[in-house]
């Protein structure tokens, strides 16, 4: 093996589009990288995505290692074709572990329909008291018992399915202050509280024989004293996940891309860093001239003798028998959703249901008169995230998940971020309605959202308000309003919070 082929097995990349073109071809055949991670921009349906992945791997001769983050709902890259199931906390609160071995059962038969090799999921991230702004609903929990439970489950569930995971994100960061994606966070833990709360599920989740780990981009200033980010860190990545905590399969880096990183150094420093920390697999998920960096600085490393070749030899064998664990691209047959994956999803949803803030007050005799829907603009998200279709007609869902009780509500759509002339409406409507329920996407975030959320508690007769995601808005709930949340926003939660709502 070639220094270049040695780097190239260790690089995961991804394309720009949804169609091939020769300059994607091109960056896979002078980086040599054999890893694919998909995004939402990357999918089409199944039919684009099996043309994509067919025409890449024929004009470069060789297989793939094809991944994508499938951590289910708000992280979800391809949407037909698979069940969105509820997010992880959801899951976490409807206390059943068979659920969740289920679940990882069903994703795996539908990904690698779709081609898939790994999932970059599950999230074993462990939530605090502390505020997490991007792991939330996407962890199962704040108890690590229930968080290595439902991840084991989950990746048991997918390796029976034929899906390699990936346990993410090591040593644990669901109490990190700032999103890594734009920032880099500090986290001061000690040894002593990451022993108890947070390295638990990653312990669990590597003696159920999870096939990759990926690891975090924060300082973790009081596990190693040099203040290096964690991706960095020899002490976090090759003496204590690769040795006292002996993982023996693939460790894989977060996007190197990511502002955590990109403030800390430039991006073919950052790939040298992070292969000297001990990683197999590195990530670079999204422009050509940063893969292009990282390869040529790791190359430059290793002729250099600034990375020792044995180590580069080592990480990229471990890389290769995973790429090389399946023969065929696809199988199971044509993408679809397995039959009996909605009903589980909706049966997590519902146990999942959750009411929250200071008062349940009894909506069910104002629900008989006329009632005013606030409800979000999730269409305005729909570049950006994987939003169901069903969702998506914000009217038409309104009035079907209403409807099937017998209500006509009244509906306003407001913006994700709502504007002045659109909380003054709801305050309206609000205010002439028996009764209102406001669909509430992150006040705790948003001003618009808080100023929307005040502004209908004031006029409201009867009120009942569904947070969306982070349960946090549970504190800004006045008196007497009846706060409900399914800790997420696919329809099936939805769906759930209504039934609730209306058949209580």
């Amino acid at each position: 093996m070639t220094i270049e082929d040695l780097v190239g097995e260790r690089l995961m990349i991804g394309l720009s589009g949804a169609t091939l073109s020769d300059a994607d071809v091109r960056v896979f055949q002078d980086t040599r990288a054999a890893g694919l991670i998909l995004y939402r921009r990357n999918y089409e349906g199944p039919a684009a995505l099996a043309t994509l992945l067919d025409a890449l791997e024929s004009a470069l001769g060789r297989r793939l290692l094809v991944a994508t983050d499938h951590e289910g709902g708000r992280i979800v890259m391809l949407g037909a074709g698979t069940t969105i199931f509820p997010d992880n906390l959801a899951m976490g609160t409807a206390g059943e572990e068979a659920f969740a071995f289920r679940q990882g059962q069903f994703e795996a038969r539908e990904l690698r329909r779709l081609g898939i090799d790994l999932n970059l999921g599950p999230c074993l991230d462990v939530l605090t008291e502390r505020y997490s702004p991007n792991i939330g609903i996407r962890s199962y929990g704040k108890d690590p018992r229930i968080v290595s439970r439902y991840g084991v489950a989950r990746i048991r569930g997918m390796a029976r399915g034929g899906l390699s995971a990936c346990a993410k994100h090591f040593p644990g960061k669901g109490h990190s202050p700032l999103d890594a994606h734009l920032k880099l966070p500090t986290i001061d833990s000690t040894p002593e509280e990451m022993r108890a709360t947070h390295l638990p599920p990653f312990l669990e989740a590597m003696a159920a024989g999870v096939a990759a780990v990926m690891t975090s981009h924060p300082v973790y200033p009081k596990l190693d004293p040099s203040g290096v980010p964690a991706t960095f860190s020899r002490r976090l990545v090759g003496d204590w996940l690769r040795g006292e905590l002996n993982f023996a399969g693939v460790i894989a880096s977060d996007d190197l891309e990511m502002g955590a990183v990109s403030e800390t150094c430039p991006i073919g420093e950052a790939a040298v860093r992070t292969a000297a920390a001990g990683h197999d697999l590195l990530l670079v998920c999204h422009t050509a001239p940063a893969q292009r960096a990282a390869a040529v600085a790791l190359v430059e490393a290793y002729r250099s003798g600034r990375l020792p070749l044995a180590e580069g030899e080592a990480a990229a064998e471990r890389v290769r028998r995973l790429r090389l664990l399946r023969a065929a691209r696809r199988e199971g047959g044509p993408p679809a959703p397995e039959p009996d994956a909605r009903p589980l999803a909706q049966a997590i949803a519902t146990r999942a249901v959750t009411e929250v803030g200071h008062g349940a007050v009894d909506l069910r005799r104002a629900l008989n008169g006329r009632v005013a829907v606030v409800f979000p603009r999730f269409s305005d998200l729909a570049p950006r995230i994987t939003i169901e279709p069903e969702i998506a007609d914000e009217r038409g869902w309104v009035a079907g998940a209403f409807g099937s009780a017998g209500i006509t509500p009244e509906t306003l759509v407001v913006g994700i971020e709502p504007t002045a002339d659109e909380i003054a409406a709801a305050a309206k409507r609000a205010a002439a309605a028996d009764a209102t329920v406001l669909f509430l996407f992150d006040a705790h975030l948003y001003a618009s959202n808080r100023a929307l959320l005040e502004a209908v508690q004031a006029q409201a007769r009867r009120l009942a308000v569904v947070l969306l995601r982070d349960p946090y808005d549970a504190a800004l709930l006045a008196p007497g309003v009846r706060g409900l949340t399914a800790y997420g926003f696919r329809k099936c939660q939805l769906d759930a919070v209504v039934a609730r709502l209306t058949h209580p």
